[in-house]
C-alpha cells in the first residue's frame, strides 16, 4: 500500500503482520517495517512472520523487537490481573486450559 502500508495480512489479533519468505533473513528490516504498519493500522504491536525455508509454515517464527514484546507481556499481565480481581474462577479455568496445552 505504499507509504501508509499497514501490513500483509489482518486477524492476527492486535497486530500488524508482516510475512516474509525470503533466502536472506533481515530481521532488523521486518521489524522495523512490522512496527511501522503497526502505527498505520493504529495496532499496538508490530510483527515479522518469517517462514522457514525447506518447512511449512507453521514452523515458521513470529518476532517482534524487545520493547514491543514488553509491551505484550505488560499487558498481558494487566488483563489477566484484571480477570483475576473481577473472576477468579474464569481466570484459573483460562490459565489451566492454557498450562495444559503447552504440555
Amino acid at each position: 500500500m505504499g507509504s501508509k502500508d499497514i501490513g500483509d495480512v489482518s486477524g492476527y489479533y492486535l497486530h500488524a503482520a508482516e510475512l516474509k519468505a525470503e533466502k536472506t533473513i533481515t530481521l532488523a528490516d521486518y521489524i522495523a517495517q512490522a512496527n511501522r504498519e503497526a502505527t498505520h493500522a493504529g495496532q499496538p504491536f508490530g510483527c515479522a512472520v518469517v517462514k522457514r525455508r525447506m518447512k511449512g509454515v507453521a514452523d515458521g517464527y513470529v518476532v517482534r523487537d524487545v520493547r514491543t514484546d514488553v509491551r505484550l507481556m505488560n499487558r498481558l499481565l494487566d488483563m489477566e490481573e484484571a480477570l483475576q480481581d473481577r473472576d477468579f474462577d474464569r481466570w484459573y479455568d483460562i490459565d489451566k486450559q492454557h498450562r495444559e496445552a503447552a504440555a
